[in-house]
């Protein structure tokens, strides 16, 4: 496991490692309620409950924490995906298991849309990283399948990109706008359009 560092390039002690994650989880609130621009350092750090000095050890600058925010949220997307996923037997079943994965961590982090939505204005490059980190894992596994045969000849960069955009909507229109959950019917509508894009050879 790489070591966490802070703003001088040292390794963080455990109680600097969970500082820093407080940081982070106060900055997903304060941003996600408030926007970067009227988001202050002082209102993260009252958020996380540390004093106002002690953020500039472990970021340099707001907008240095708005990013590595965008990083974090995006490893622990993708770890949540990946896990769920890697529990289905087929490329289909992993697909809709790693959907239910994204929704889940959707419905226990209800800034993540703004966060992200934000980061298209705030830092265009981490917008980018972040959509194109997720598509990577994902094309690589799509075309895996192909070779081994579990699904069609699709094209795995357009369909990453094709079923990154149907979780993200899916997830806004339900998740973000809804109650919070996907309902049945959204569910078995999504298992019948992706059984039609990952049809298998026939």
């Amino acid at each position: 496991m790489t070591d966490v560092t802070g703003v001088s390039g040292r390794a963080l002690s455990k109680k600097g490692v969970e500082t820093r994650q407080r940081l982070l989880e106060a900055a997903e609130r304060v941003f996600g309620e408030l926007g970067f621009y009227d988001a202050s350092i002082v209102k993260i750090t009252e958020e996380a409950g540390v004093a106002q000095g002690t953020f500039y050890l472990y970021f340099a600058s707001k907008k240095d924490l708005f990013d590595e925010l965008v990083r974090d949220l995006n490893g622990r997307i993708r770890l949540a995906t990946r896990q769920a996923a890697a529990k289905g037997k087929t490329r289909l079943e992993a697909e809709l298991l790693g959907f239910r994965g994204y929704f889940e961590f959707t419905s226990t982090h209800p800034e993540l849309y703004s966060i992200i939505r934000q980061a298209g204005f705030v830092s265009p490059d981490i917008f980018r990283y972040h959509y194109e980190r997720i598509w990577a894992g994902y094309e690589r596994a799509l075309r895996q399948a192909v070779a081994d045969g579990e699904v069609g000849e699709i094209d795995p960069e357009v369909t990453a990109w094709v079923l990154m955009a149907i979780s993200e909507a899916v997830g806004m229109r339900w998740i973000v706008w809804g109650d919070g959950e996907i309902p049945r019917k959204v569910s078995a509508e999504l298992a019948r359009i992706l059984s039609r894009i990952l049809e298998p050879p026939a």
